[in-house]
């Protein structure tokens, strides 16, 4: 499916004003109350089975949201599809990745004679990549090549998390029409549903499904291959080829044919000038699928790949256990702090050590760098997961969300072998007391963690949880009952009100 860049559709002449509040008229509502659908239509390009794409507001973040319908010509049809219909959008909302456009939610309407689907999407109002390039060029400048390899490497830090999740997830429609760009640098793939969308019900959705591949000016970006057999992510890589060329060269000509030929790439990927860049670029684009690279490889190529500063390891790390801090932390302590305090150190047995000193970065530096690691700006190439875990809709969603989306709880993929050495455990209420926030983090025996969180009732049992995190893969059978004790005297205490909101930390022996 196409995500191509979400421009406003607007009439013309009339009352601006009038129109303005028109088009904010609310039409429709989700189940939940959260999304409201509006007037204003938004123009995706060539989305397969998409009858219309509307602005929306999420009323929950206070954010626009785009609101997707995908109409059924029959009711039949669509039950005979509900199954996989919903297996498929279950598996996009627990697509995660700071660099992928937010699958937010989904749900099914089958009220009166028709059928479809609505799911909201995150909108990118900045634009495309395409339509940046294209106004880099129109004022004659060059692309800067700290810029070129910081978006290579959020693009491909997105594909190796595709990649390698279970099973595996092929793009198939990576274009610089569905990679986006935010103001401040943040590179977003969408169009992520394109290919489930085409594979798993074409022949069921109202009126024709087309691929973006039917426009010629986008045919340069798919592998020779495509379609001609089996796809795997080689195809991906050869897209992501086109797109790093044709971000250094900013437009590849097409000499006035309408579509790009092989020779207008050759020529393009002979004009860099860095060695490097080229050899690179052409790797992707082989000719032989097998031959070209996984992106996880490419995050090591010699052009991209860097040693990483102490400053951005300590910002990911102090994100990723960010949840067991105190809220403005950060803030606070630059009230406070030693200007020659050491924030970070690396110690070195044969030589002087490492040290970063909150002298060396300024408290607006710093909140700014921090936020930008948090959005994904600066992702740790090579330190990327090759085999990420699936993660269970019982942890990944709201309380809410588990209410309105009834499905079978899928079976385990795998199971885990390590150890848990170590437990914390927060718990907040919320404003009505009828739930609480639960931040479970687990430090494994191999010195790895996984953060997991979910909203829980004073009735949920601490077994079930625990034995639903063994069913899961998140922990070994053999510390079920631990987890289940150290999760029964933490809630026993945290609903008894004995306990305030401090982390819980329990060492395992």
């Amino acid at each position: 499916m196409t995500m191509s860049v979400p421009e406003r559709i607007s009439g013309s002449g009339g009352n601006k004003e009038e129109e303005s509040e028109d088009e904010s008229e609310i039409l429709e509502e989700s189940p939940c109350g959260r999304w409201q659908k509006r007037k204003e239509q938004l123009s995706q390009g060539n989305v397969p089975g998409i009858e219309s794409a509307s602005l929306a507001m999420d009323t929950e973040e206070g954010v626009e949201v785009v609101w997707n319908e995908v109409q059924f010509s029959d009711k039949k049809v669509f039950k005979s599809h509900e199954d996989r219909i919903r297996e498929m959008f279950e598996n996009l909302m627990q697509v995660e990745h700071p660099n992928i456009v937010k699958f937010h939610k989904y749900w099914l309407d089958m009220r009166e004679s028709r059928a479809r689907v609505i799911f909201i999407t995150e909108y990118m109002s900045s634009g495309s990549l395409k339509q940046f390039l294209k106004k880099t060029k129109k004022n004659h400048k060059t692309m800067n090549v700290k810029a070129w390899k910081r978006w290579c490497t959020q693009i491909l830090s997105a594909l190796s998390y595709l990649h390698s999740c279970d099973p595996p997830i092929v793009h198939g429609n990576l274009t610089c029409d569905t990679i986006f760009i935010q103001h401040n640098g943040l590179i977003k793939i969408g169009s992520v549903w394109h290919r489930l969308f085409v594979n798993v019900f074409p022949e069921a959705i109202h009126g024709n499904v087309h691929q973006h591949r039917d426009e010629q000016r986008n045919q340069h970006f798919f592998a020779p291959e495509y379609g001609l057999s089996v796809d795997d992510y080689s195809i991906d890589i050869y897209s992501f080829g086109i797109c790093a060329l044709e971000m250094a060269v900013l437009e590849i000509q097409a000499n006035g044919d309408t579509a790009v030929s092989k020779e207008a790439i050759a020529y393009a990927g002979e004009s860099l000038e860095d060695p490097l860049m080229r050899e690179f670029s052409q790797s992707c684009v082989h000719a032989d699928p097998k031959m070209r690279p996984t992106a996880h490889d490419l995050l090591f190529h010699r052009v991209l790949f860097e040693v990483h500063s102490l400053k951005l390891l300590a910002a990911h790390c102090f994100i990723n256990n960010q949840y067991l801090l105190p809220e403005n932390c950060v803030e606070e302590k630059t009230k406070s702090y030693d200007p020659n305090g050491i924030m970070a150190e690396i110690y070195h047995v044969d030589r002087p050590g490492v040290q970063l000193k909150y002298s060396h970065v300024s408290p607006l530096e710093l909140d700014k760098f921090l936020e930008d690691v948090k959005n994904g700006i600066y992702p740790l190439m090579n330190f990327a997961s090759q085999r990420p875990h699936p993660i269970p809709r019982a942890l990944s969603l709201s309380q809410e969300h588990m209410e309105t989306v009834k499905t079978p709880t899928p079976e385990p993929q795998e199971t885990e072998t390590r150890k848990v050495v170590q437990m914390h455990c927060n718990l907040e209420a919320n404003e009505e007391g009828t739930r609480s926030h639960l931040s479970l983090f687990l430090k494994m025996d191999d010195k790895l963690h996984r953060q997991l969180s979910c909203d829980v009732l004073p009735t949920d049992s601490p077994k079930d949880l625990a034995s639903e995190l063994v069913h899961h893969a998140f922990i070994c059978e053999e510390d079920c009952e631990k987890l289940a004790g150290f999760l029964e005297e933490a809630l026993g205490k945290h609903w008894d009100g004995s306990s305030a909101a401090a982390p819980v930390v329990a060492l395992i022996h």
